[in-house]
């Protein structure tokens, strides 16, 4: 009850204040969400400012505030791609596709090898003889898909 009394007596100041704090927090704690109240609980004790409304009014408008705020941030920052500068870090069979490489071991019964840079990977495809050129289409996991490249 001390806090309804707090902001009763207190009014628009008690909602500045508290956005600001949240603001603080934010800077401590860093995620968002904290952003999003402090900026409601400050457009709300500037509302209240120029038009007092009883506090649970003020609390309905600092939730929807709120609430409005952050799903509208989190549907924005989610729909934004992530910029990278390593777009296949942890993604290494990813950057393979689309490449083209020479079988070191032939497959047979739908699995050979291959060396891509420094190492050998596992693929998988159509029995295809030593050293012909495959080129990479996809992969399962750590298992290359290919396919034999015409003419070659």
């Amino acid at each position: 009850m001390q806090v309804i009394e707090f902001i009763g007596g207190n009014g628009p100041w008690a909602w500045i204040v508290a956005g600001l704090i949240l603001l603080g927090l934010e800077l401590v704690v860093p995620g968002g969400f904290l952003l999003w109240m402090g900026i409601s609980g400050i457009v709300t004790g500037v509302l209240v400012l120029f038009q007092p409304i009883d506090w649970p009014l003020q609390w309905l408008v600092f939730g929807l505030l709120s609430l409005v705020s952050i799903a509208l941030w989190v549907r924005w920052t989610r729909s934004r791609p992530t910029r990278t500068d390593r777009p296949y870090l942890n993604q290494r069979a990813d950057q393979f596709v689309g490449q083209e490489a020479v079988l070191e071991q032939p497959i047979a019964q739908g699995f050979g090898r291959v060396v891509l840079g420094d190492t050998v990977w596992r693929v998988s495809g159509p029995d295809l003889p030593v050293g012909q050129r495959v080129r990479i289409v996809g992969h399962d996991g750590a298992v290359l898909k290919v396919e034999a490249v015409a003419g070659a």
